[in-house]
């Protein structure tokens, strides 16, 4: 199915007269033919998913995350953190506001971890590559979750709540008063479109720069320098993709089409996977906003089992 997008990039490069034996010409292709498909990909599944995501709001997601069992919260929250529609930077607040209404600890902190950390843009994106894609998403979903569960489990187990930089208010927030009338299907529909094109038109300016480094990329850098560095053989490449992607800052849709390229490029799925992870969830960044919440030692502790889940998680995928 998604071999039109391939033919497609035939038909103008053709047009173009490019020869695809040159580095121009493969780059050329590359970026045709990614940001053709990435952007229909976006726009079809974001129009979908937007119509489950009308019906959550802040108030919904706590509700649905308080009273639950320890292990049901846990997967619930990192649901919750992948389909509700809140940016990272949205995260944090959203984390203090869950503990203030009585969202047991751990359970917040594992929406934290998979808020960021498990994108359905990204999952979207990766699935542009057609079967390899399939693998690579569910590897990348399974894997987010697994760190995600376990974040909260540990941090309920060694009750690290104390080392928190401030104090949570213990009260239930006011009732929502919100509204539960079912929309028309031409209202839905409407909103979905909307909802769809805001997202491309929000991420398109990241997008087109990651598909220009990764087409610069893959038509200009021989593999054997990726294979060299970032290879299998390399055995300190899964923590240097890792530490190398803290100081980082860029989209996850920004870093995606980068991570295809190392990939096709020979680059192993446990080595792309941890620097995506690293960029995406510990970025300095984020750490700053972070430090608002948690002292020096809780954010120490909450850097330090991601850097180690990451780093266990690309050497384990790479066995695969």
């Amino acid at each position: 199915m998604l071999d039109i997008f391939t033919r497609l990039a035939d038909w103008l490069t053709s047009l173009m007269r490019l020869d695809l034996t040159t580095h121009f010409g493969q780059a050329v292709h590359f970026f045709i033919e990614d940001t053709t498909k990435i952007f229909v990909l976006i726009y079809v599944l974001i129009f979908i998913i937007s119509l489950f995501r009308s019906q959550l709001s802040p108030e919904r997601v706590r509700a649905y995350l308080s009273g639950k069992s320890k292990w049901a919260g846990y997967f619930l929250a990192v649901f919750l953190g992948v389909v509700t529609p809140f940016c990272s930077c949205s995260s944090i607040p959203l984390f203090m506001g869950f503990l203030a209404a009585g969202v047991p600890f751990g359970v917040s902190i594992a929406f934290l971890v998979s808020s960021p950390l498990i994108s359905e843009i990204a999952a979207i994106m990766l699935l542009a590559m057609g079967e390899t894609g399939v693998y690579i998403v569910a590897l990348y979903i399974i894997s987010g979750t697994i760190i995600s569960v376990l974040a909260g489990y540990l941090a309920d187990k060694f009750q690290i709540e104390k080392y928190l930089a401030m104090q949570i208010p213990n009260v239930t927030p006011p009732n929502c008063s919100c509204k539960n009338i079912k929309e028309k299907a031409v209202a839905l529909i409407k909103y979905a479109n909307t909802f769809a094109i805001d997202t491309i038109k929000s991420l398109a300016i990241y997008i087109l720069i990651g598909l220009v480094i990764g087409a610069f990329m893959h038509g200009y850098i021989p593999q054997e320098l990726f294979i060299r560095y970032l290879g299998k053989d390399n055995i300190f490449a899964v923590p240097v993709a890792a530490i190398i992607g803290i100081p980082m800052y860029a989209s996850q849709a920004g870093i995606v089409p980068i991570m295809q390229v190392l990939l096709m490029k020979g680059v192993p799925v446990g080595t792309a996977l941890v620097m995506f992870m690293s960029i995406a969830t510990i970025s300095l960044p984020e750490m700053m906003m972070l430090k608002r919440v948690f002292t020096y030692k809780l954010l120490a502790m909450f850097v330090g089992y991601l850097l180690t889940a990451f780093i266990i998680t690309g050497y384990m995928l790479n066995l695969i």
